[in-house]
């Protein structure tokens, strides 16, 4: 097992995340507690030391399981993260009460990491909102030493992310980001650890596979891949992109299964960083998989626009939505955006199209936005 230096800690660069647990019939809810813990004594054997869960996992019974599962093993033998879920507005003035639920569900005194979960749009005005108090209940707990590392994950664009950088920064030690070699242009990952590199914030990934997109590809990409390195698997290569960049120290897998554990240990077996070459290759290969609306974001558009919408945002945000197939990133972005800017309050007027330098129907796939969203 490779590990990464944090400070005084050596963690294992790979990490178990524990969003996609084994499941009991496909319910999210119902987790297979025998197989989870095969899974976890397995990671134990093999070297892992970094567990990572959260408030909402498995409709709350994540933690619960992982308290569970965990508690058998030594308390100095592992690395438990979960977060507060600010994902949920609601919860932002409970952050006291959600706090110490959290540490009676994982059966445990202290975390060794906890985030502010999930920066994004929707929520980063409550997060920065002085009134709930979040970031100063969060730093006595750290004086308290009930939590050891305080840090944040983000699935919010860069703007997003500097507000709070620029307020919580200095308190932040590590910083969660959905990152691999699709979204390291497609979502700005690149730019926004660049962002992370001028406040020194070291980085945890999360998604290495896309949601799995990246575990398997077209038969000519992965001929192509099999030219560079006949031994290495598909999504080996995710891995070894992330491998390549020198500011991530742990990358969080969601392993549902003893197999998808043991595949991912021989590939964390060393480090094999990609070259010129090969990283060429690799984001060339996750170009051609993006066959989305060819904005540029020139903005021309915008001022044509009765309603006022941000276009290109909305074009971007549409491209992201389709090529994952839903999800929640799309519906969470337009909760931040006024009912009046959002893609069902575009009229059709087509004002937009005859000065659009792409030649982009942006009525059309406005409308197919919103039936998408539905």
């Amino acid at each position: 097992m490779v590990y990464k230096d944090f400070q005084d800690l050596k963690l294992s660069a790979l990490g178990m995340g524990t969003m996609r647990l084994p499941l009991i019939d496909g319910r999210d809810e119902q987790i297979d507690e025998e197989k989870a813990a095969e899974i976890i004594g397995r990671a134990f054997e093999k070297g892992i030391n970094y567990f990572d869960t959260a408030w909402g996992y498995h409709g709350g019974n994540s933690e619960l399981v992982m308290g569970k599962l965990l508690e058998k093993y030594p308390r100095d033998s592992f690395y438990l993260a979960t977060k507060f879920p600010g994902y949920d507005l609601a919860n932002m003035p409970k952050v006291k009460e959600i706090f110490d639920k959290q540490l009676e569900k994982c059966r445990v005194d202290y975390f060794d990491f906890y985030l502010f979960h999930n920066v994004c749009e929707m929520n980063i005005d409550a997060y920065l909102d002085e009134q709930y108090g979040i970031d100063r209940y969060l730093m006595k707990q750290k004086e308290n030493g009930r939590i050891r590392h305080l840090g944040f994950s983000a699935h919010g664009e860069y703007d997003v992310m500097k507000r709070f950088l620029e307020k919580y920064g200095d308190h932040m030690e590590f910083c969660q980001l959905q990152i691999n070699y699709i979204d390291w242009n497609f979502q700005e990952a690149k730019r926004k650890v660049e962002l992370l590199n001028e406040y020194h914030i070291p980085v945890w990934v999360m998604e290495p596979l896309r949601g799995g997109k990246l575990a398997a590809l077209s038969a000519d990409a992965e001929t192509a891949l099999k030219e560079l390195r006949p031994e290495e698997t598909v999504p080996a290569w995710a891995f070894r992109f992330l491998q390549s960049l020198p500011e991530v120290k742990v990358i969080l897998s969601g392993m549902s299964s003893v197999e998808q554990l043991e595949e991912n240990i021989r590939t964390f077996g060393e480090e094999k960083p990609l070259n010129d070459t090969e990283m060429e290759k690799l984001l060339g290969i996750a170009d051609n998989m993006i066959n989305g609306v060819p904005c540029t974001a020139c903005h021309y558009c915008t001022s044509h626009c009765p309603n006022g919408i941000d276009i290109p945002a909305m074009l971007k945000l549409y491209n992201e939505h389709v090529f994952t197939g839903g999800g929640f990133i799309a519906p969470m972005t337009l909760q931040a955006v006024p009912e009046e800017n959002r893609p069902s309050a575009c009229v059709g007027c087509r004002s937009c199209e005859a000065v659009c330098p792409q030649q982009i129907k942006i009525s059309e796939v406005l409308a197919d936005f919103v039936e998408k969203l539905k």
